[in-house]
């Protein structure tokens, strides 16, 4: 074994130092504006050599032989194009090669574009990719109306999003849930800050600050393997190679509110006349002004009442009910800022630094008013309070009603309202070098992501009555038997509370990668590539929750209060859900809780300390590959990838005392601190093959092995008692990460004139995943009137498969006739089946019923587009599948997130000199987000969000 090693490192300084009589060749390529052109491949034509362009636009060929040199740059869609250069001994040689738009002819196919558009670069890119990836540009995400990065994302083939308020935040890649896969800014991992988990909130990302999306389906050895099921990776502007000013300003409405929209958007940067030194900046702005429409479920099928023993309450065989019902408004602000610099400097032909940076800040503002209504509890409803129909349909009954404001602080900042700011930064530094044939590029990198909310406050009235349900599985409904039962005005104080919260994330990431020319195979294009990574990162969330009693009668009644009646008669889950009045946020957000003479404050450490942690965690990896051209037609990438990981949590366990007058025992809460170390180590090997059919066609194959590191406060051996749902989260300190064997399958068509044809098959083999157990109390062990609580903890399942395929199709049809050829489409679909084994339902045996959690079998994107050389129009439509969202404790208690379809209009007229009008229209079939309990007809949660309109100017200057 050390002579192999011996034998290895010999190999590595003779390829490194014995080419002294050889030389190098790097290249920067760019279009008619001086914006970098990546993916292009670069050919000498007298040797078996070539390479590809990177993001940059950036290429380097290494041990070439003295002397004269045509290299041919193939360009998908463009005319191949040569030059001439000449390589010395010793030396590196430079070249900037212009691809001008004027020689754009190909096979008699005119391309009328005035400079290389997004649509060629991201598929030239995709072409030349060892791997299989998809590859989105910032061109494409403008033809498209999508103001956050997750909503652009979900355009991509087998991606989908989760939503929040309407908008795209959370990413499932080919139907595994968003804590299985990574999302990376210029290859560091960006921090979450999401409160128990590690997803990463993709609406924080403005999408005009990001250049590329690159999404990777079968990660190679040099990437991070925490991508179970993808790896996107968001690349942020580069310096132009001259100078360019670019500015946006917009406006529009919306539809639930009839609030405005502002947006604006400028871009500044240049290049030093010796073209050593290069800048820009950049800053986004948008703000919203909206909200949404929701009433909310939950169902059961069991139902008792009290008929003169309440300690054996009678049982009645009904059919499934709604037994908590709620009507929710809310009024929200969302205000998106982002700020990039970014600086590069070529110190040589052999040496450059670069540093990137970004700044997203977001503030979501948020008033909620809830009407709550949950049936009271079997021992106090009598025989005479609810009737049962011939059917089994329960009709009437009792409920507990309460009317819930949430509001905020009144300073600048708050306004009134919820106010949720959360912010990420991510300050990049690296190089590139090379020593004679010796490749070398480093980063240090350090990211920030946080969320605090201060000073959220609720205030609660509570009443009861006897409502009339109406048995309507899609659109549930109580009403009052009688109206002035349910005045507002009768409800009664309930409770004030307030509470502070504060996550943060920091991720600092190192590495440095090298690579060295090796030919395996008699061929000029093999290299060996290795490289050393660590990543430490620390999440701690640390909140409070304190509980206000007023000193007088002031809050005794809701009518005595400020009020307001918020009911709207087009609320867009219909007219019938009728929110009513309630205390006003100005009123809430006026109280001066720290009076002591005014509200005395109890802190309830039951409501958040088990919740907050302290956790450390550092990855060590290193990895080794080669890339070798078997034949002229078949590459190959192989390699392996270690990674240890090792982790350090703190957190809090409550124990309940119970009170015992006998014994002298008082009701108390016992806090204390735990901890955990954990430690892992995963080889992960991978194998990565490419046939080119020829210069158009392509197939690959791959076979991976990826993870999934459980959620940090999932680690931790705590109880968290949510009191106000009645639930309890426990944490689980044995969980081992999830891991997948995956094999993938693509076949690629690209159309000289810019498009694809592609379709593939994918399998992963999945152990260890991480499934949400449910179960419920049978006594009061985790504190007073815990009996009957739902408990959730994180379990491992013991494996589970997942099979699919996606089919993609993108294409001008510029076969047709006249006007007609100026149409394109833009076509993909993905379908997959999933099955799981180990989970477990309340009573601890194992379900059979069960695919993999999150896994959406059907995703579809369709757009229709029409363009020349001024107008562009664009019809785009997204379509996602049902899914399961939460393991219940058994079937009737699994919660799915609904199918939905979304349709959208965009148009922009480009009036010339760089100056363009867009406007959009989203959400065109008023798409709401829809749960639904164990079957599709039974709505646990319907949310409405109208649509959007923008309309606005862009200018664009671009100087060489």
């Amino acid at each position: 074994m050390r002579k192999n090693y011996f034998a290895l490192f010999v190999l590595i300084l003779i390829t490194s130092f014995s080419f002294a009589q050889n030389g190098n060749l790097q290249g920067v390529i760019t279009d008619d504006n001086g914006i970098t052109v990546p993916g292009a491949t670069v050919i000498i034509e007298q040797l078996k050599k070539g390479a590809v362009s990177d993001f940059d636009g950036k290429f380097t060929l290494v041990d070439i032989p003295e002397g004269n040199y045509n290299i041919l740059i193939k360009y998908l869609g463009y005319a191949d194009y040569k030059e001439a250069v000449t390589v010395t001994a010793g030396q590196t040689v430079s070249v900037d090669i212009h691809l001008a738009s004027e020689n754009t002819e190909l096979d008699a196919v005119e391309i009328t574009s005035y400079s290389i558009g997004g649509q060629a670069r991201a598929l030239n890119t995709q072409k030349n990719k060892t791997n299989i990836t998809n590859i989105v540009s910032t061109d494409q995400i403008g033809k498209f109306p999508d103001a956050n990065i997750g909503d652009a994302v979900k355009r991509i083939p087998g991606i989908t999003m989760k939503v929040d308020q309407g908008e795209a935040r959370n990413i499932i890649v080919r139907g595994l849930a968003p804590q299985l896969n990574s999302v990376t800014l210029n290859g560091s991992r960006i921090p979450s800050a999401e409160g128990d988990n590690r997803e990463v909130q993709m609406d924080l990302i403005p999408s005009d600050m990001i250049q590329t999306i690159e999404v990777n389906k079968a990660v190679t050895p040099d990437m991070d393997a925490d991508a179970l099921g993808g790896s996107v990776n968001l690349i942020t502007r580069t310096s132009p190679q001259g100078f360019r000013l670019s500015a946006t300003a917009g406006s529009g409405v919306n539809s639930i509110t009839g609030k405005r929209i502002l947006n604006g958007q400028f871009l500044l940067g240049d290049r030093s006349d010796n073209g050593k030194f290069g800048w820009m900046v950049s800053a986004s702005i948008n703000d919203n002004d909206f909200g949404s429409d929701n009433f909310e479920a939950e169902w059961t099928d069991e139902f008792e009442y009290n008929n003169g023993d309440e300690d054996n309450l009678e049982e009645v065989d009904v059919n499934p009910y709604t037994n908590v019902f709620e009507i929710r408004q809310y009024l929200v602000q969302r205000i998106r800022r982002s700020f990039s610099a970014n600086l590069d400097y070529k110190f040589n032909d052999n040496n450059s630094v670069y540093f990137k940076s970004i700044y997203n800040w977001r503030d979501d503002r948020e008033n909620r008013f809830v009407l709550e209504h949950e049936i009271l509890d079997g021992e106090d409803i009598e025989a005479g309070d609810f009737s049962v129909d011939s059917n089994g349909n329960l009709t009437m009954f009792p409920v507990e009603a309460k009317r819930e404001t949430k509001a905020g602080i009144d300073n600048n900042r708050n306004k009134n309202t919820r106010l949720e700011d959360q912010r990420m930064f991510n300050f990049s530094l690296g190089g590139n070098h090379l020593a004679n044939t010796l490749q070398i590029d480093w980063m240090a990198s350090y990211a920030k992501a946080s969320e605090e909310r201060l000073n959220e406050r609720y205030l609660v009235h509570e009443s009861a009555y006897t409502i009339n349900y109406n048995n309507d599985s899609q659109f549930p409904l109580y009403t009052p038997v009688n109206a002035a039962d349910a005045a507002y005005n009768n409800f009664e104080f309930d409770e004030l509370t307030e509470e502070n919260q504060y996550t943060e994330e920091t991720d600092m990431n190192v590495f440095v990668n090298f690579k060295l020319p090796v030919n395996l195979f008699n061929s000029e294009d093999g290299f060996l590539k290795f490289g050393v990574r660590g990543r430490f990162k620390n999440k701690n969330r640390d909140n409070d929750f304190t509980e206000y009693s007023p000193e007088d009668a002031a809050f005794d009644l809701l009518g005595t209060l400020p009020t307001k009646n918020y009911t709207d008669p087009d609320f867009l889950a219909g007219s019938q859900y009728q929110t009513g009045t309630f205390a006003t946020p100005e009123f809430i957000g006026s109280l001066n809780l720290t009076d002591a003479t005014q509200f005395e404050g109890e802190d309830l450490v039951d409501e958040y300390q088990s919740g907050n942690f302290d956790v450390n965690e550092n990855v060590y990896a290193g990895y080794i590959m080669t890339s070798q051209q078997l034949t002229s037609k078949l590459s190959i990438l192989a390699g392996v990838r270690i990674e240890s990981t090792n982790l350090d949590s703190e957190g809090y366990r409550l124990t309940f005392i119970e009170e015992d007058e006998d014994a002298g025992i008082d009701e108390d809460i016992i806090v204390e601190a735990v901890s955990e170390t954990n430690s892992y180590l995963n080889i992960l090997p991978g194998l990565h093959l490419k046939h080119d059919l020829n210069d158009n066609t392509v197939f690959r194959f791959a076979w991976t092995n990826t993870l999934a590191r459980p959620n940090y406060a999932d680690l931790i051996p705590r109880a968290e008692i949510i009191n106000e749902d009645n639930e309890i989260v426990l944490g689980n300190p044995d969980l081992d990460p999830t891991t997948s064997m995956n094999f993938d399958v693509m076949a690629e068509h690209y159309f000289k004139s810019v498009g694809i044809l592609s379709g593939g098959v994918f399998y992963k083999k999945i152990n260890d995943f991480i499934y949400t157990y449910q179960t419920e109390t049978t006594d009061d062990t985790y504190g007073d009137d815990t009996t009957g609580f739902e408990v959730y903890q994180p379990l491992n399942g013991d494996d589970a498969s997942v099979l699919g395929f996606e089919f993609a199709f993108q294409r001008k049809l510029d076969f047709l006739p006249g006007f007609a050829k100026d149409f394109n489409i833009y076509l993909n679909y993905t379908h997959l089946t999933s099955d799981a084994n180990g989970i477990r339902n309340e009573d601890g045996d194992e379900r059979d019923d069960l695919g993999l959690p999150n896994t959406a079998p059907n995703m579809f994107n369709a757009s229709l587009g029409y363009a020349n050389n001024k107008l562009s129009v664009r019809l785009s439509s997204n379509f996602s599948d049902s899914y399961i969202d939460e393991i219940g404790g058994n079937a009737f208690e699994d919660r799915y997130y609904d199918k939905q379809f979304f349709l959208d209009f965009n148009a922009t007229y480009a009036f010339g000199n760089g100056l363009s009008a867009y406007t959009s229209l989203n959400n065109i079939t008023n798409q709401p987000l829809r749960f639904y309990q164990g079957v599709s007809s039974r709505t646990m949660q319907r949310e409405y969000y109208g649509q959007r309109f923008t309309i606005g100017i862009k200018y664009d200057l671009f100087k060489k």
